[in-house]
């Protein structure tokens, strides 16, 4: 199986370096596939770098690790994604990182796979900042990501990524459930950055 990553900001880049020192065959694509091909080349692992469309066609599995409003042009640019695993691993969140743009009766991941309609959209990885990524950031702890999807096949080989990244996947239903999980997301963020707990903060859910 093969995973494309799909930008190389600090998300991207973490996971893409998470999955491949595991073993995962890592494809990044970029808008600059030159910044892609680098990227691949520090992660090594035989990951590999260029554009998007490259990447994506490669992929059975394509985490979007690009902004909310980039998502669009890059389902655009990678050719639509039919057939596809998506993993959005997106907030919609506004420019000062104090709000959602998206909510209530529908969320980030819906959106998403309207533009990908014969995708299947997971959604995972967005209440974690990217500072937990690397497995040593997270000694003596167990993180939990909270994986959401309509195709259970799909959120399965999702959910298999995340535990091989040594996180704790959560089953957290159908997509329509990212409607709650994206603000989850903004609330971490909030107690990051704005409220003082650093980004080594992560939700956590206890079942007793």
């Amino acid at each position: 199986m093969t995973v494309a990553v799909i930008g190389t900001g600090k998300m991207g880049s973490g996971i893409a370096k998470l999955l491949a020192g595991k073993g995962e065959k890592i494809v990044i694509g970029s808008r600059d596939p030159a910044k892609a091909a680098q990227l691949a080349a520090e992660i090594g692992h035989g990951a590999e770098g260029g554009g998007i469309a490259a990447a994506a066609k490669l992929a059975d599995i394509v985490v979007l690790a690009v902004t909310y409003p980039q998502i669009g042009d890059a389902i655009r640019e990678a050719g639509g994604l039919a057939g596809k695993i998506i993993v959005d691993i997106s907030n919609p969140i506004t420019e000062d990182f104090k709000a959602l743009t998206v909510g209530h009766t529908t969320s980030a991941a819906e959106e998403i796979q309207k533009l990908a309609p014969e995708a299947k959209v997971v959604k995972a990885f967005n209440t974690i900042f990217a500072q937990l990524l690397p497995a040593e950031s997270r000694e003596g702890r167990k993180v939990q990501v909270f994986v959401a999807g309509d195709d259970e096949v799909a959120k399965k080989k999702v959910s298999d990524l995340v535990a091989k990244g040594e996180f704790e996947p959560i089953d957290s239903g159908p997509l329509s459930n990212s409607r709650y999980l994206e603000p989850v997301g903004e609330i971490n963020i909030w107690f990051g950055f704005f409220l003082g707990w650093g980004t080594s903060a992560a939700p956590a859910w206890i079942k007793s």
